[in-house]
């Protein structure tokens, strides 16, 4: 099948095969730079993901790209399109902000020298006030798909809540259908190997 390609190869000497390779694997340190970088940028683990389900439509379709951010400090609110990995999930989900809620995980020193004082002198009520500025609120989501009729809870492997970092980001854009060459190479994993393998080839037997 790739008879002629070889007989190229090895007419063109070890030494051009292997400026090709470093030329390869350059262009692929390359995407892999450029990935990081999207990431430091967008402060997201995954920049750009792919809709692999219908539970988004009609927002979303099966093969959609989208793209992501995850502004650290900002506070997500209902109706935004998130995208969440669970410990334990082997996918990140796309699906909608359904309910946050903030929850106090701890206070300062100071806050709590400040409640201390606080009862010591206006009392219980005036204490919570003192610690109110000083604590740490932690914004907890309850997500679902627009097509599902259930929230997610289910799919949160134990938790009755998503905390801030399990979310990989929030949609900020989307392509209709590109992702759908993604789709394919997980669904035929022997597609992806050919592709990657023919791409090998011409790298290899290119002559500039």
């Amino acid at each position: 099948m790739f008879a002629e390609e070889l007989k190229t190869i090895r007419r063109l000497g070890i030494r051009h095969v292997l400026l090709q390779l470093l030329n390869f694997a350059s262009v692929i340190a390359s995407g892999l730079m450029i990935w990081k970088g999207l990431g430091l940028i967008t402060n997201s683990e995954s920049p750009i993901v792919v809709v692999l389900s219908g539970s988004m439509e009609p927002a979303f379709y099966r093969g959609d790209l989208l793209f992501l951010t995850n502004p650290a400090n900002v506070p997500y609110h209902t109706g935004d399109i998130t995208v969440y990995k669970v410990p334990g999930g082997q996918i990140p989900i796309v699906h909608r902000v359904l309910e946050t809620r903030g929850v106090v995980r701890r206070a300062s020193s100071s806050a709590k020298k400040a409640a201390a004082k606080g009862l010591a002198d206006e009392g219980k009520e005036g204490a919570v006030l003192r610690t109110q500025p000083e604590a740490e609120v932690e914004q907890l989501l309850l997500t679902k798909g627009d097509n599902n009729h259930i929230d997610d809870i289910d799919l949160y492997e134990g938790l009755e809540w998503l905390e801030r970092r399990h979310v990989v980001g929030k949609v900020r854009g989307f392509l209709p259908y590109i992702g759908y060459v993604t789709i394919a190479m997980n669904d035929f994993p022997k597609l992806k190997y050919a592709l990657l393998g023919i791409l090998g080839l011409v790298a290899l037997v290119q002559r500039e």
